[in-house]
């Protein structure tokens, strides 16, 4: 019986071979495909000057969202202070651009190529120039270490064709991208980027003078304003969770030694005098309609992202390590507004309504303004 089932079994495995190499084969021919496809593609790779035109995007769309606040006095502060954090920064030659965003909600957005965008909302809830330092540093950190472009290397969201030199010379592909690196912005980059942000971040921020502490101090805040809120809000939607971005930071802080440095209150109560609005009675823009805040209307192809994006949670989760994009972007939107305790679910710090004019604010610092800036701060030269 024993050698009966063995020769059954020989003449089973010369029944099946030839059916299992047949599909073996088959399956060599669509690997050997799909290699052939990805031949044919490479990854997003981008100028200096390219990375400024794809910043300059999407601020335009930022700005037109949110809309700018017409003060040159607290353009000419918050730039200053960007300046020279930038300064001691690892990518010092970039032409950066800091722009305060007309609305109440709490929120910053950092566009390739050196715009950094900060809400009066945020500037309301920090307490010192230091504070200010701790973010800025953060959103210049993300450009600095290009977050936006490897992100989109990563999921491969966008990519050039094999034999492409320049991304600029195609305008379908220069628009993908251009969509593509909106939507890492404005939905918020993954966990790793958030705290490798934090690390470079509070390193450039004490290596300037600043006490490090800053950004520790406004995440804290930041936590206090989403406690009574039913869903995470802003800054606070997309970012790891405060409590081990705060022991991280006071680890790093301890581990370096980097603890002093100036707070510069006066100053920054001398400079900014917004107050913050509570969170439920921002004036938040509702869902359902075209629209954007101070923008105008929204274009056809905005709208169809808009209404895709919309679909998608706005929320930190570990799926976004391999979809950095897997949030809501540039979302529906109405020039209808809702007050307090109207509109359960929406993120109001997003979601907040803008001002009406989204034009640059022209600032021009010389190298006395900066050299007095610091002195006058005890900064570091």
């Amino acid at each position: 019986m024993r050698y009966r089932s063995f020769g059954v079994c020989i003449v089973a495995m010369l029944t099946i071979c030839p059916l299992a190499w047949a599909q073996f084969g088959k399956l060599k021919g669509t690997v050997d495909q799909v290699t052939k496809v990805t031949d044919k593609f490479k990854d997003i790779q981008l100028t200096d000057q390219e990375e400024i035109k794809l910043g300059e995007d999407i601020s335009t769309r930022v700005r037109a969202k949110y809309g700018v606040v017409q003060d040159p006095a607290v353009h000419k502060y918050v730039s200053l202070v960007g300046t020279v954090l930038v300064k001691k920064s690892s990518r010092s030659s970039l032409p950066f651009h800091f722009i305060v965003l007309d609305t109440d909600g709490v929120n910053a957005f950092a566009a390739p190529g050196g715009f950094v965008h900060i809400t009066r909302g945020a500037l309301a809830l920090m307490k010192n120039e230091a504070d200010l330092a701790g973010v800025l540093a953060h959103e210049i950190a993300h450009v600095t270490e290009k977050h936006t472009i490897k992100a989109i290397q990563k999921g491969k969201l966008v990519q050039m064709g094999a034999s492409e030199t320049s991304v600029s010379s195609n305008p379908d592909l220069w628009k993908r991208l251009s969509d593509e690196a909106y939507k890492v912005v404005f939905a918020g980059f993954g966990r790793g980027d958030e705290l490798d942000a934090d690390e470079h971040g509070i390193i450039l921020t004490a290596g300037t003078g600043y006490a490090p502490e800053g950004l520790g101090e406004f995440l804290f805040a930041l936590k206090s304003r989403n406690t009574g809120s039913d869903s995470k809000q802003g800054l606070f939607a997309s970012h790891p969770e405060t409590d081990e971005r705060l022991q991280k930071i006071e680890a790093l802080i301890k581990g370096r030694n980097l603890a002093g440095g100036e707070m510069l209150q006066p100053r920054y109560a001398a400079n900014v005098k917004y107050q913050p609005v509570d969170q439920v009675k921002i004036a938040a823009i509702a869902e359902g309609t075209a629209g954007v805040a101070g923008g105008g209307e929204k274009k056809d192809d905005q709208k169809k992202e808009g209404d895709d994006e919309g679909k998608k949670k706005s929320r930190f989760s570990l799926s976004r390590l391999s979809n950095p994009t897997a949030t809501s972007g540039d979302t529906k939107q109405s020039s209808a507004v809702t007050g307090s305790g109207g509109s359960r679910g929406v993120d109001r710090e997003r979601e907040a309504k803008g001002g009406p004019n989204p034009a640059l604010v022209a600032v021009t610092l010389t190298d006395k303004d900066i050299a007095d800036f610091k002195q006058e701060g005890k900064l570091k030269a």
